[in-house]
């Protein structure tokens, strides 16, 4: 399970500090990865996917509109599961630890669900 972090500016809000959490893992593993294995594409692409959980999710408490909400957490969820992708392809490559993937793939997995639970409710249909 993804570590609890209050971030200044949020209250009280699950999924952000969630995010933000895993946002935090994510730019860690990155340096790892540059400093440790000399891995610049594939973990630059894990960077921008990763951190952008959490962006999608603060541009979605800030919309103007329940779409515009709807809209942000769905790229974020679409943003997790690339995320997903990308740790897999990572440790299947060998450059990173099988449970340390793992971990952050279950991570991701939570983020998503909560993500997906989030779309369900505030679905427009069309």
């Amino acid at each position: 399970m993804i570590g609890s972090i209050v971030v200044n500016g949020m209250g009280n809000n699950p999924l952000y500090e969630k995010s933000y959490a895993f946002a935090l893992q994510i730019v860690a593993l990155y340096k790892e990865l540059m400093l440790k294995e000399k891995e610049y594409t594939l973990s630059k692409q894990l960077l921008r996917s990763g951190t952008s959980i959490g962006a999608n999710v603060s541009e979605a408490n800030g919309a103007i509109s329940k779409a515009d909400f709807s809209s942000k957490i769905s790229v974020a969820y679409k943003e997790s599961l690339e995320t997903k992708y990308w740790l897999n392809l990572l440790k299947d490559s060998s450059y990173i630890a099988t449970n340390k993937a793992d971990k952050l793939i279950l991570d991701a997995d939570e983020l998503s669900r909560i993500m997906f639970s989030i779309l369900k409710t505030t679905r427009i249909d069309k």
